[in-house]
């Protein structure tokens, strides 16, 4: 206990934004100091003692999909949730250690963003992972309300705010009250899903094999929600799935939007199913102020247009989408009294 009272007060608050494509640090004091693909590459220990980690982040992103046999780039959050602990645990010390330059003997206090609605066994499981790495104290906060105060809402307020958090897992839209959500819902549907689909449509459409990086970077090149009225196109780098050599051809913005359809609508209907379940004084709060979109995946280009037809109501989207989350858990972070008020018990 007197360790960890020292190791405390040389060491800096932290929230953190884990999430299944991203992880973001922000330092309290210090603002947003590290945004990283949530990927870890590992290879076998020799000595049989399991797993040892190679590079975390932007260097173990780059071996997606291009490692060989003995070693593995592995993305150890899957849907929102802890998919592999030990390597989450691997993860979450590696950002500590780099937001303190480094350094092995601190014991930080930590904020972690989880999605809204994890069940008992996947909360225990983020604040094992976070202790096990050299956490003192673990906050969990809900993604959507931490993405709520990142875009400046006042979730205090006796009014309904809408939120739609779509990141690389999951979308999560909740309706905020008075430091609390009213209503939400939650689909595992997100930025992956909208690769996946491209990813299948190549398939289909071209007998070509493409990559996750590939996906990602076609979504976010000519990816759109809704017709536009100049089509792109863009080349896209293959393995022909007939002759089993590499192929290229070249796609079009509106192809793009064909494949992205099915998770396109998926989110579509959980903001609508959301808005049934709102009491009626909310509802009319969100006629005045809207919905505030948020996330990676809700930069997606036309989709604030399609949600805007199909809920006849303003679509805000938050200063800087991918940043939100993270924001709004360092100002809880700043502000404890807030913290206490929407931290999960």
């Amino acid at each position: 206990m007197l360790f960890d009272a020292i190791a405390g007060t040389f060491s800096h608050d932290l929230a953190i934004d884990l999430g299944t494509a991203n992880t973001l640090v922000y330092v309290r004091g210090k603002g947003l100091i590290c945004s990283e693909p949530s990927v870890v590459a590992v290879t076998a220990d020799p000595n049989g003692r399991g797993d040892k980690v190679l590079a975390v982040g932007h260097e173990a992103k780059e071996m997606l999909g291009r490692t060989p046999a003995g070693i593995r780039a592995v993305r150890p959050i899957k849907d929102g949730v802890i998919a592999d602990f030990e390597i989450t645990e691997a993860m979450l010390r590696y950002f500590i250690q780099r937001a303190h330059n480094r350094r092995t003997l601190v014991k930080p206090r930590i904020i972690i963003c989880v999605p809204f609605g994890i069940t008992e066994v996947e909360k225990r499981a983020v604040k094992e992972s976070a202790e096990s790495a050299g956490a003192r104290e673990v906050y969990l906060i809900e993604e959507p309300m931490a993405a709520a105060i990142g875009a400046g809402l006042d979730v205090t307020a006796a009014t309904g705010n809408m939120v739609v958090d779509i990141g690389g897992g999951t979308t999560d839209v909740a309706v905020i009250s008075l430091s609390g959500i009213v209503t939400s819902r939650s689909i595992r549907t997100g930025g992956d899903k909208m690769d996946e689909a491209i990813i299948n449509y190549v398939k289909r459409k071209y007998n070509m094999l493409i990559g996750e990086r590939t996906a990602e970077h076609i979504k976010m090149t000519i990816g759109t929600a809704s017709p536009t009225a100049k089509t792109e196109t863009m080349e896209i780098k293959g393995r022909d799935l007939v002759a089993g050599i590499p192929k290229v051809v070249v796609a079009t913005s509106d192809e793009v939007r064909e494949a992205l359809v099915e998770p396109v609508s998926q989110i579509v209907e959980t903001v609508l199913l959301a808005l049934e379940r709102t009491p009626p004084e909310l509802a009319a709060d969100i006629v005045d102020r809207g919905i505030m979109l948020v996330g990676g995946g809700s930069m997606l280009r036309g989709l604030d247009v399609v949600l805007r037809q199909e809920t006849k109501l303003p679509i805000l989207r938050s200063e800087d989408p991918f940043t939100a989350v993270v924001h709004g858990a360092g100002r809880a972070l700043e502000n404890l009294d807030l913290l206490k008020r929407v931290a999960l018990q």
